[in-house]
């Protein structure tokens, strides 16, 4: 085509299927809901963590229909608080998928890595710009001590991005938009301090792992006997789902590597002794 006075190729030029399915794969859609960043949220996938969890992903999910058939809460708002790694933002990312809402997006702080305060502000503001473009939206802001870049010495806080936050989680969406709001947090008593706290209509604490909920856990994974599952239970009781699977990767790695894969294949088991000495590993350090 640089020489229009040359006879043109047509078979050159012409877009294939090929084509068509690679600019599909490649162009990410500004709209609809961000499937593959929510995935990335639940790397282990959707597993029983007991009575407490599911209670939490029930209600929520109420919200979520609230949301869709009401006329009178075109915005609901809620916080998912507890420790770090308990499950809150693999619990808010279920929902987001669960819900088959047209619009779901995260707002975390691994998306905005060297942006200044009014760069991020804009960027928050965007996606609530554009939720207000579909008829049902969930946003789910993951870690928002993290997004209001706080540190607990001082304490130390952006005002601007906490004030933004404040104003957004409060505004009404245009008639006929609804939204729900899903907030993480592993700080409440500092959100509070601030105020964040309030402006969410409901709150739930996601707990870490009682001995029970744990066993649960284990007897899906598979990788213990029935006469160790007990005694891994009762190690990991008061435990984060996080650090769960943590130390049974680790464990199920063998004590001289390489025994992944004959015990997720069922065919061999993890040692308690190793399992053992793993934890205390993640203790210690």
């Amino acid at each position: 085509m640089d020489d229009l006075t040359k006879p043109v190729d047509e078979e050159s030029i012409k877009v294939t299927m090929e084509d068509f399915l690679n600019a599909l794969y490649e162009v990410r859609p500004a709209f609809g809901a961000s499937t593959d960043d929510l995935e990335r949220c639940r790397l282990n996938g959707v597993v029983d963590c007991g009575a407490q969890h599911e209670h939490i992903y029930k209600r929520t999910m109420l919200l979520a229909e609230q949301v869709r058939v009401s006329k009178g809460s075109p915005l609901v708002t809620c916080l998912l608080e507890g420790p770090s790694g308990s499950g809150k933002t693999a619990m808010s990312a279920t929902i987001g998928i669960d819900s088959d809402f047209p619009y779901v997006k995260i707002i975390s702080a691994e998306s905005m890595i060297g942006l200044s305060e009014s760069s991020k502000c804009a960027q928050i503001v965007k996606v609530f710009e554009d939720a207000y473009k579909s008829p049902l939206s969930i946003i789910i802001l993951d870690d928002i001590e993290r997004l209001l870049e706080y540190v607990a010495i001082g304490p130390r806080f952006s005002n601007l991005i906490s004030q933004t936050l404040l104003v957004l989680l409060k505004r009404i969406p245009p008639k006929g938009k609804n939204v729900l709001v899903i907030g993480t947090t592993s700080e409440v008593a500092f959100l509070d301090s601030i105020g964040i706290c309030d402006a969410f209509s409901v709150t739930y604490h996601v707990p870490k792992l009682k001995t029970e909920d744990a066993r649960k856990v284990l007897q899906q994974l598979n990788v213990f006997s029935e006469d160790d599952i007990d005694a891994a239970a009762e190690a990991l009781n008061d435990t984060p789902i996080k650090k769960l699977y943590m130390v049974v990767e680790m464990a199920a790695q063998g004590e001289r590597g390489g025994a992944a894969e004959a015990i997720y294949s069922g065919k061999a088991k993890i040692r308690i002794s190793h399992f053992y000495d793993c934890l205390q590993d993640m203790v210690r350090y």
